[in-house]
Order: structure tokens, then sequence, then C-alpha cells
């Protein structure tokens, strides 16, 4: 049985799966963010539930918006403080007698749908999230790749492409948008839906909503048609620049934005031309597990 742990800043969502990958138990309780202990205690205690109700010891991956250090083991993330700076998974093992793996929640995401019964034959899948921000998750023969500092995938603070910057009209005209990482220039403050928001302010000084610029564009808004245009160039653009990097059998596309379907419609159509001339656009499709994803992805880790 493979027990995940999607941990995040309000809940923590439990999924147990059988061998034929099904989910077979599900609990959420509130994530005990400022008190250590009891976030360990909360965790171990879902363990021993569900190992007790299905008569096994259940496989454990955990999933949280952050990351192990690779030196030390110890949490690095914002939205769960009482974690930060913790060795969780030493702590876990420690209390529950087995081995715990944690990963990235854009890994567990990506990983999640790599073991999508229509995706598991593919060598490589790549999640890209375009939701709050933009993040995703390398995923190769079924395995999660998180490279020597656990941040592989983080593709949201690759900086935009010089060909992005100028298509978004260079100097003067380009809007620099600052990161939560410190830096400006991030792919995360541009591809997400935050960033399509802060674009289309940029260049039309007003605020709207991301759902709101996409109903005005369909409504036949010039502002929200010249806007749209302008995004899925610069998405197309980016992406080419990372399929180059990586060369990915399948994309996995989720978060809010993934919704948009003229994504889909227009992304093997522009990305090609930013491609070296002997690559192909891999296919592009929508992920299909959406808030599960991250509790899949989890319970995954432990697939060999």
């Amino acid at each position: 049985m493979y027990y995940g742990f999607d941990v995040g800043g309000t809940k923590i969502e439990f999924g147990a799966f059988n061998d034929q990958l099904e989910r077979v138990a599900t609990e959420r309780v509130p994530t005990p963010t400022d008190d250590y202990e009891l976030l360990v205690n909360t965790i171990a205690g879902l363990v021993e539930k569900y190992d007790a109700e299905l008569n096994c010891e259940g496989k454990i991956g955990l999933g949280l918006p952050g990351m192990e250090d690779a030196d030390d083991a110890t949490v690095l993330t914002v939205n769960v403080p009482a974690a930060k700076g913790k060795p969780l998974r030493a702590d876990l093992e420690a209390k529950i007698g087995r081995p715990v793996k944690i990963e990235n929640d854009a890994n567990c995401f990506a990983l999640s749908e790599a073991w999508d019964e229509e995706l598991q034959d593919a060598p490589s899948v790549v999640g890209l999230i375009l939701g709050t921000g933009f993040g995703g998750g390398l995923i190769y023969d079924g395995q999660v790749f998180s490279g020597r500092n656990n941040v592989a995938g983080e593709v949201g603070h690759m900086r935009l492409p010089i060909d992005a910057w100028f298509h978004l009209g260079d100097s003067g005209k380009a809007p620099l948008l600052g990161c939560g990482c410190g830096k400006q220039g991030c792919q995360d403050s541009y591809l997400s839906g935050r960033g399509f928001e802060l674009i289309y302010t940029h260049y039309f000084g007003e605020e709207k909503k991301a759902i709101d610029i996409i109903k005005a564009r369909e409504a036949g808004c010039e502002k929200a048609i010249e806007h749209v245009e302008r995004f899925m160039e610069l998405l197309a653009i980016c992406f080419a620049n990372l399929f180059t990097a990586n060369d990915p059998h399948v994309v996995a596309l989720g978060g809010g934005l993934s919704n948009f379907e003229l994504i889909y419609e227009e992304m093997p159509k522009r990305i090609p031309k930013y491609l070296l001339s002997v690559a192909k656009c891999p296919k592009i499709v929508k992920a299909k597990h959406g808030d599960s994803g991250g509790v899949r992805g989890a319970a995954f880790l432990n697939i060999k």
C-alpha cells in the first residue's frame, strides 16, 4: 500500500493507494502550521490509523511547498513555518519506524500525471503548473529527477529568454517584474496566472482578473485580444526554451490558467519556430488529476 501526504499551508491531505494505484482511503486534517511536534504527530497518527484499518505498513511519501536541503535534509518552506529548518524526514522516520520520502509539491504533481494510465509508457514527462505561480517537475522513467540541490524543475526561477524580452518590447516597454525569490525577470512573474494579470496591467493601466480578461477576449474586446496574443507568443518562447534543454516526450499542464483551452490550440503552432530545426514540439496535455495530483504523486514516490 502506498501512502501519500500533501502538506499545504492550511490542510494535510492523506491518500492510500493499492498496487493498482487505486485510491482506497482519503482524509483531510488542518495543518499545524506553528507547532512542529504536533505536525509530526499528526502525520504519524494518520499512518498509525490507516495501518490498522488497512492491515498493512504503507510506504510513505510526502509532498510539500518547499524542499529538503540536499546537505543536511532540513526543510526549506514558507507556507508551513512549523517545518522550516527542521529535519522533518528524519523525525518522521524515527517516529514511524520506516523510510519516508519527501519531495516538492510540483514534483509530486508531475509524478502523478506521469503515472496516469495514458502516460505511463512515456520515457519523460514534464509537469508545468500555470497557477498562482509557475513551476514544474521533471519525470524520467517514472521517477522524479530532483538534481544535486533538489531544485531541478524550478522553472519559475529561470529568467526570461532574450527573445521573450524583445517580444515584450525590450527596455522601457517590457515590464521588469520582481519575484518572491528577490530577483527580477523570473518566469514565475510572467507565465503564472498572476503574471498574466500583471502583464495586462502593465500595458493597459488597469487591473483585471485572468478569468475576466479571457471572457473579454471571447466577447471581442480589442485590448484583451491584444493581450492574449502577446501572452501566447511569450508562453511559446519560454516553453520552447525549456523544451530545448529537456526535450520531453509529454508535457502536462496544471494550475488555473491551464484551463484556458486556447493554450492547447496555439502552443503546437507557435513553439516549433523557436526550436532547433530537427526538434518537434512535444505532446502537450491538460493535467487529469487536479487537486488530487499532490497526494497521488506523493504516494507514488515509492514506486520503483
